[in-house]
């Protein structure tokens, strides 16, 4: 489960060296990182993006661009490597192959488990893709709030894999089912509502333990950002109905006997509808659902709302500060809200910052922060 630590010494530089290997446009690429601001300018289909989604690999084993890796592999090469030098010596490798699957390496020595690799490069990334969350379809809202559990508990990956896994085989027996004994069938279904009963428990209390976290903080930034004019809300809605109190033992025996109970309905339409796979969470303003009624505006507060409040928690929960990865956001920001965020994120957090130009940062950010041109380091 998730718990607050006492802050450590705050370590300003925590990414010194980025390595790329056939990774998306770029055959071969190697930078150090100088100061706690980098700004990566160049325009629009030179490769900023991949730079930064080269370090939410290596910090979180996830891109939020694509979730297929053939996609980060360069064209016609069988593989991508992804390398960094971390804080205190580290080394952190993660090999993407096209046939094969993965290899992550750490300190040079391969790990028998890739979640092992999370810790030196938590990272937070907040790009134009994340304006979506608040319109889009549940699966990114879950798909968020997962990245960030994951942050704090690298081993929920597991959980998210085994569950996904029984929903496949489950719907993988229904289809079969016309060539089954019945009775069989039957038998088989009780074994995966067992499982499933106790891995959905597991999620849906990790889902809902980060968000009554991030609640405060979200809403704190919230009235910052709105002058005191909004009130943001968070509002977890299991795709499970979980009975009483938080408690493994209940939810567990309740979420079996709702996978029973819905096996007509199941059976009819070859779909599960209970467990994680439909949670879903609500953004309120002002008791109002976002989702309807947010202006574009408000929107790109909210998000920016819940990424500054993402930093606060990983910070609080870990006991370091993450990096910060900032994908061409500010030209979907206003003037007002551009000058909130770089002052938030300005001084704790080693930031990774895209543009398409430096017209937007001020003369202290320019002053202290290393510039790089996107075209100047492309390795074709």
């Amino acid at each position: 489960m998730i718990y607050f630590n006492q802050l450590t010494t705050n370590r300003a530089i925590r990414l010194h060296q980025l390595s790329l290997h056939e990774f998306r446009n770029y055959s071969s690429l190697q930078f150090e990182l100088t100061e706690k601001r980098l700004l990566i300018i160049g325009a629009n289909g030179v490769g900023k993006s991949n730079l930064l989604e080269a370090v939410e690999l290596l910090g979180t084993l996830r891109s939020h661009r694509c979730s297929n890796d053939q996609d980060l592999i360069k064209w016609e090469s069988s593989k991508a490597i992804v390398k960094a030098q971390a804080a205190e010596g580290e080394t952190l490798e993660l090999e993407i192959r096209s046939k094969g699957g993965r290899k992550a390496k750490r300190n040079e020595k391969i790990l028998t488990k890739q979640i092992d690799l999370i810790g030196p490069l938590r990272c937070v990334t907040f790009s134009s893709l994340d304006l979506a969350m608040v319109r889009g379809e549940p699966s990114i809202r879950r798909s968020w709030i997962d990245r960030l559990v994951q942050q704090l508990e690298p081993i929920y990956s597991d959980l998210i894999g085994r569950y996904s896994k029984l929903l496949k085989q489950r719907s993988q027996l229904w289809q079969s089912y016309q060539s089954k004994n019945s009775k069989e069938c039957y038998a088989i279904l009780d074994a995966f509502d067992i499982q499933m009963a106790l891995v959905s428990t597991r999620i849906h209390r990790r889902r809902s333990r980060v968000l009554k976290y991030l609640q405060p903080l979200a809403k704190n930034w919230h009235e910052k950002l709105s002058n005191g004019k909004e009130t943001l809300e968070l509002e977890y809605i299991a795709g499970s109905h979980l009975e009483g109190k938080e408690d493994e033992l209940t939810w567990r025996l309740s979420i079996e006997k709702q996978l029973k109970a819905q096996r007509g309905h199941e059976e009819r339409l070859g779909r599960c509808k209970i467990g994680p796979h439909r949670d879903e969470v609500n953004f309120l303003l002002n008791g109002v659902g976002a989702r309807r009624f947010a202006s574009a505006g408000q929107q790109r507060t909210i998000i920016l709302s819940l990424k500054l409040a993402e930093l606060d928690l990983v910070t609080k929960s870990c006991g370091e500060t993450p990096l910060l990865l900032l994908d061409d956001v500010l030209a979907e920001l206003d003037q007002t809200r551009q000058i909130l965020l770089l002052e938030a994120v300005g001084k704790d957090h080693q930031c990774l910052v895209t543009a398409t130009h430096l017209d937007s940062f001020e003369g202290e950010w320019i002053k202290n922060s290393q510039i790089i041109q996107a075209e100047n380091l492309k390795r074709v």
